[in-house]
């Protein structure tokens, strides 16, 4: 649809019975200033991530929170990151602070935490295998960071025949101006892309 919607393109049964929400690294280390990996725009978009998750749970819609794992060695970082990683003594490393969802965001019972290691949230995980054992036809995504995760994820969801929803102002980069290169890269794949104002209508 590139970015238009029409009244009724999200009402009813047919919206939440075939959909799942993906919120993709809203991690301590991603989010709060002052972690080593803090993406600027991360931390604004809380409450709108917020306003899109519960109206999945209100709905009891699937939600996965997917969130990027390293072993502490950082002997599965990816290769540009790995100097990265060692110099800022490591991030997102199970165990500690770094690594959890950040607290308004944290997972219910009945929602799934799903660990990746690489950009897309389907490289090297189950999601694929879990999202056809529910049904899922349609993914909502919203999180952090535009150019790497966010971005990688949805198009290996376009690629494996997903119909794709991103809410635009509920997912982050570092500028305004990484996000909206992104979003217009991201629509021309034929993602739907809108705010989280359009989406909750």
């Amino acid at each position: 649809m590139n970015g238009t919607v029409t009244q009724d393109h999200y009402k009813g049964e047919t919206m939440w019975s075939h959909t799942a929400l993906l919120i993709i690294d809203m991690q301590n280390d991603f989010v709060l200033p002052g972690a080593p990996v803090c993406v600027d725009g991360a931390l604004e978009t809380v409450p709108r991530i917020t306003k899109v998750l519960n109206r999945f749970r209100q709905a009891k819609a699937p939600v996965f929170h997917v969130v990027r794992e390293y072993r502490e060695d950082g002997s599965d970082v990816e290769a540009n990151r790995q100097d990265f990683f060692r110099k800022t003594g490591g991030f997102v490393v199970p165990g500690t602070t770094g690594c959890e969802i950040v607290a308004v965001l944290k997972p219910l019972p009945g929602e799934y935490r799903l660990v990746k290691n690489r950009y897309s949230g389907f490289m090297n995980t189950e999601l694929d295998f879990m999202l056809r054992r529910l049904g899922i036809t349609r993914l909502v995504v919203c999180g952090t960071q535009y150019p790497n995760c966010v971005r990688a994820t949805l198009f290996d969801a376009v690629a494996l025949g997903y119909e794709g929803v991103l809410v635009t102002d509920a997912a982050s980069a570092q500028t305004p101006e990484i996000a909206q290169a992104n979003i217009l890269d991201i629509q021309n794949i034929g993602v739907t892309c809108v705010e989280t104002d359009v989406f909750l209508r």
